[in-house]
């Protein structure tokens, strides 16, 4: 299955970490923590502070973009994102709780805020007069706000998951222990739609490990890398020593090697692990066991509940010299693969199970400090806030219980959300919108020049076959089953835990279940679905600066009509465009079409490699991490563009506020990429994130246009321009 969404995830959902056996992979999705130095390993949770200054708003105007905001000193064609954003940039520094933030967090915080008025609302009823779902949240909510209960409690509520760990002295035991829900994995396992038969559910298995966020963290030589390995050893020490080793440091030292191993040994690099063709290894039983006999292959998978699965889907197999050749991998790819997950197994194999123990505990302690004593919450953010990020301050602990209980009970709170916040109009007006932009999608492939007409007709079979969700789904979810205790706010965590993971395991052997989405009602993002060939689109989006129902067309267009266009996009982006229309990965395209697509796609590649915003130039992003990203964003940008000319019917917008109808159409998608964020923030998403910036999300789109080109009046003086020869349009 492959799920590209409009913009990378933040905090919220830890409990798809939480509901597989996990596969500790990188950082914690939900807070960016850490550890703190030696000084402030043992310091008192913070005092309370003053209430904290109100974080940054943005106008919209009379029609969706407040035109006082431009930027006139800036010449257009230089920095158009600078143009469009820069005065509000500037009025608006960093929130102290924030490495970044824009637009997106923007409408984050408002969905916060929202989510939070209707828990108050119940948590201010008499306990009494709660139905028994009403009592559930409100239980989740105070569980978690209440830190001094938490700390009271020290490490007992977590005792028994240690004491487990510590006693588990063989590796099939340990085996058995991460199979089962709550405990950290080095291997994983989870519930998949079968990409080459997505009418059945099989198993997806890969390999993780690393506790900083990607192999080349390990491998980085730099002073300011051997300074991030030193902050996080000091960090796992930190932990080794609150779970109560004798002698923490030395113990850290030796799970930091373990991690050290798996990261040269067994990690793929982030780009190459893109690859559809790469990642689908279609494994029996027989032959999972096969990748090392040795290893308790079947005490994991009876403990994870999959001893009766007849399907596996390895995604970290190294290819064969024969599979190399058939996909046509040059000799830098191949140097990327890592050893994935046999060389897992033989590595955990021949480490000793005390260091596996540590391992596990460690991240037992990481993956819930939230809901452990504040010095382990404030250590882990210290380390993967303020050292990995750079933010000053963690989040305020009320938005984080927020971001917990919709963890526990999203789709129960989603429910109350869009039935006060999620008017029926905008459901409709999106509808129609989806609908136009699949036309103009339609007309793109039609007149397509690379495309030949012998790929064209699949082409337009999976437009129409697209699966467009809009607002939240009919059905939300209601956890029925799962209990929620007040007061303890981990045992809490392991109950959702286990039902999400009960719910995962029932879809096995059943029929594909089309209704479910991946996201919240009141989540702010997007995202298509190869394997469901979906674009899911959940009311959290659906607000300025995205959509507004009074907005100006051309801004609701160059708005939501590209982030449409985007989801669209990644239908038929790099890999996107693996899967037909039915969610079946098959090369449905001739090999002519696909060498046509695959230059562009490269040619986009060499321009985004070229941005480099770090280091006078040194530090770039990568073209081909961030290539199916970037043709979501030009597809997006184009198919938006042509559907709101269709929209005019020929005629030409009017004028307002002294912007034509195309300048307000690039001005608004320049709006929706408003941000900014740290240095170190910076760095870490150049390594890790499959999106490009901000503003080469909006610069390096833009100077594609044509069309924005005439509109700006850009020329060959400007920095961003690029010669006509040299401008790539997709779709």
């Amino acid at each position: 299955m492959i799920i590209r969404n409009f913009i990378a995830l933040g905090a919220s959902a830890f409990a798809l970490a939480a509901a597989a056996p996990a596969l500790a992979q990188s950082a914690p999705a939900q807070a960016t923590t850490a550890k703190p130095t030696p000084a402030t390993a043992n310091a008192k949770p913070a005092t309370a502070k003053p209430a904290a200054a109100p974080l940054p708003t943005m106008s919209f105007g009379k029609w969706g973009f407040d035109p006082a905001g431009i930027d006139r000193a800036i010449d257009p064609g230089d920095d158009f994102f600078a143009f469009a954003n820069q005065r509000w940039l500037d009025a608006n520094p960093l929130p102290p709780e924030f490495s970044r933030f824009g637009a997106f967090n923007l409408l984050r915080e408002k969905s916060t805020s929202d989510v939070k008025a209707l828990v108050d609302a119940l948590v201010a009823k008499d306990p009494a007069s709660l139905s028994d779902d009403e009592r559930r949240i409100v239980g989740a909510y105070k569980s978690f706000l209440d830190t001094a209960a938490i700390d009271a409690a020290g490490l007992a509520p977590a005792k028994p998951y240690l004491d487990e760990i510590r006693g588990a002295d063989t590796l099939g035991e340990l085996a058995t222990l991460w199979g089962t829900v709550g405990y950290p994995s080095p291997v994983g396992g989870y519930v998949t739609v079968d990409a080459k038969e997505p009418t059945r559910y099989s198993v997806g298995v890969g390999s993780g490990g690393l506790g900083l966020p990607d192999r080349d963290y390990y491998l980085d030589t730099t002073e300011k890398g051997k300074g991030i390995q030193a902050k996080y050893r000091e960090y796992l020490t930190f932990l080794l020593g609150q779970a109560g080793y004798a002698d923490a440091a030395a113990m850290a030292a030796r799970v930091y090697g373990f991690e050290d191993a798996i990261a040269r040994n067994v990690s793929w690099d982030r780009a190459v692990r893109r690859n559809r063709d790469l990642t689908y290894n279609a494994m029996s039983p027989a032959e999972l066991a096969a990748l090392d006999p040795s290893f308790p292959t079947a005490a994991f998978l009876k403990a994870s509940g999959f001893d009766e699965t007849d399907r596996f889907i390895v995604s970290d197999l190294p290819p064969t010299a024969d599979r190399v050749a058939e996909l046509g991998l040059d000799a830098a790819t191949v140097a990327k693969i890592g050893g994935g997950t046999p060389a897992m197994m033989k590595l955990l194999r021949e480490t000793p199970v005390d260091v596996l123990q540590a391992w596990t505990i460690k991240n037992f302690l990481n993956s819930n400090a939230a809901v452990l004593p504040s010095a382990i919450d404030a250590a882990q953010f210290d380390f993967y806030g303020r050292t990995l990020n750079g933010t000053p301050e963690q989040r305020p602990r009320w938005k984080r219980a927020i971001d917990e209980t919709e963890g526990l009970l999203g789709e129960l709170v989603g429910a109350s959300y869009v039935a006060r916040y999620f008017p029926p109009a905008n459901k409709a007006a999106m509808t129609e919108l989806v609908e136009n932009l699949r036309k103009a999608m339609a007309v793109g492939i039609q007149e397509n020049a690379w495309m030949s007409p012998a790929t064209k007709p699949a082409a337009m079979a999976k437009l129409a076959a697209f699966d467009p969700k809009i607002g939240y789904r009919d059905e939300l979810e209601t956890y029925a089953g799962l209990a929620i205790t007040p007061g303890q706010p981990l045992a809490n965590r392991m109950a959702a835990g286990k039902w999400a993971y009960a719910d995962m395991l029932s879809k096995l052997g059943g029929p594909i279940d089309r209704t479910e989405w991946g996201m919240l009602p009141q989540t702010v993002n997007a995202y298509y679905n190869s394997t469901k060939n979906e674009i899911v689109f959940p009311a959290g989006i659906l607000q300025q600066p995205f959509f507004g129902l009074t907005a100006d067309p051309a801004v609701n267009y160059g708005g939501i009509g590209a982030v449409i266009g985007h989801e669209m996009g990644h239908g038929f982006d790099d890999q996107g465009s693996k899967s037909d229309g039915t969610g079946m990965l098959r090369n449905w395209w001739t090999d002519a079409d696909r060498a046509a697509f695959d230059k562009l796609g490269n040619a986009l590649v060499a321009q985004y490699d070229a941005l480099c915003p770090l280091d006078d130039g040194k530090t770039c992003v990568n073209g081909r991490l961030t290539l199916g990203e970037n043709i979501g964003d030009l597809g997006g940008l184009s198919i938006a563009y042509r559907a709101y000319r269709m929209s005019l019917n020929g005629k030409e917008a009017p004028v307002i506020d002294g912007l034509t109808g195309d300048q307000r159409f690039f001005l608004a998608w320049a709006q929706i990429w408003r941000a900014q964020q740290r240095e170190d923030a910076a760095r870490q998403r150049l390594r890790t994130d499959p999106h490009s910036p901000e503003e080469y999300r909006v610069n390096g789109i833009v100077r594609n246009f044509d069309e924005w080109y005439k509109a700006f009046g850009v020329t060959p003086d400007d920095a961003l321009y690029i010669p006509p020869e040299q401008r790539i349009r997709i779709w």
